[in-house]
């Protein structure tokens, strides 16, 4: 296992460091913050790991990981605008769209000109996303889509999402699922944002009332929407980029330890808030080295059995974890007087919020499920 980057990597590191010195906006910057889109856009950064026949940039597996690493280290502006769109649609436009798919939808993900969402989680479904309901029916050149989808993030925003319906009820759950893609705007589809403890909304209901699809928008055959959906989600993370979020979570959680005030001392003096900040610390550690070990891997040519899922579960109990210490840091009266004031709510806000990250790409269920079968073996019943 090799925890070093080569000279070439290093000197693309330098790269990046210099352009965000150059080009970071500051905060609240709207100019600033578009003129940073166009000018990461022309250095193909933007859908880095896609080949450049299509836009991206052919970066390497490492060197996507340093770009992402040193935007995360520097606070900057996120790489193009448009999350799923870039995170799971386009990789599945790249393998399984035709050409004229991938001309009508690529340059806007890539551009940041649409948002797009993803139309698979269902209310009686749970984790079992093979089992959804929601139904298509091939009615000459369209597909007549009735049936509801739930947890959809973003959906209040997007304008198109990536649908998955069950076309046959033939064969096993995973057969007869069929990938379309769908404007937000068509009639027949309504939108419901679901509220979260802290009052915001990420996620939504979504509604399909006989909503008319062309047939020259699925993507992929009929009935294999299951490959299409794996193949997208298949696009696997060192998660070296979250690690670096944490351990800024962290030093902010020290600096409000060494501020706070608990039993007429600083909390940071508290030996349960010292033990509480030393595990969290040792776990995102073990985050770090763990992803570095997958990336490794990647490198060697080895295909990664779901190991990125032991990363994603730590990273769901550790903001849970996090929310809950900044709330013990603080004390019984919270933000309402002391260095708590000066952050207007902020930790009160990730103690309420950590839903949306731990549902998002698969709750902590689905992770332990693909850690048994897939790295331990184990079998499914």
């Amino acid at each position: 296992m090799d925890f070093d980057f080569s000279p070439e990597d290093e000197a693309f590191r330098a790269e990046v460091r210099a352009f965000i010195a150059e080009h970071r906006p500051a905060p609240g910057d709207a100019d600033g913050i578009a003129k940073w889109q166009r000018a990461v856009r022309e250095k193909r950064w933007v859908g880095f790991s896609w080949t450049v026949e299509v836009g991206g940039g052919g970066g390497t597996i490492s060197q996507q990981v340093i770009l992402k690493d040193e935007m995360s280290k520097a606070r900057a502006p996120a790489l193009g605008s448009c999350f799923m769109g870039l995170a799971w649609v386009g990789p599945a436009l790249i393998e399984y769209g035709t050409e004229e798919q991938k001309q009508r939808f690529i340059p806007d993900i890539l551009d940041g000109r649409v948002q797009w969402c993803t139309g698979y989680s269902e209310p009686d479904s749970g984790s079992d996303l093979a089992s959804l309901k929601c139904k298509g029916v091939r009615e000459g050149d369209h597909y007549v889509v009735n049936g509801q989808k739930i947890c959809t993030s973003i959906a209040m925003w997007s304008q198109w999402i990536i649908l998955l319906v069950r076309t046959s009820g033939d064969g096993t759950k995973h057969e007869g699922i069929t990938c379309l893609l769908v404007p937000m705007d068509t009639d027949g589809i309504e939108v419901r944002p679901i509220r979260n403890m802290s009052g915001g909304a990420m996620f939504a209901e979504v509604f399909f009332d006989d909503v008319r699809v062309p047939v020259e928008n699925r993507l992929g055959a009929e009935g294999a929407g299951w490959k299409v959906t794996v193949s997208a989600l298949a696009h696997e993370r060192s998660s070296i980029a979250e690690v670096t979020g944490l351990q800024r979570t962290l030093g902010e959680l020290e600096e409000l330890a060494r501020r706070c005030q608990k039993n007429g001392r600083p909390a940071s003096e508290d030996a349960g808030i010292r033990r509480r900040i030393a595990q969290a610390d040792t776990r995102v550690e073990a985050m770090r080295l763990n992803g570095l070990g997958s990336l490794t891997r990647q490198l060697n040519g080895t295909s990664l059995a779901g190991e990125t899922s032991v990363n994603k579960l730590h990273r769901a109990n550790l903001e849970i974890e996090l929310g809950e210490l900044a709330l013990a840091i603080q004390g019984e009266r919270g933000p309402l007087d002391g260095a708590a004031a000066e952050q207007d709510g902020k930790w009160q806000r990730l103690a309420l919020s950590w839903p949306e990250v731990v549902i998002g790409g698969g709750t902590p269920n689905i992770q332990r499920n693909i850690i048994a079968e897939r790295i331990l073996g184990l079998p499914k019943d």
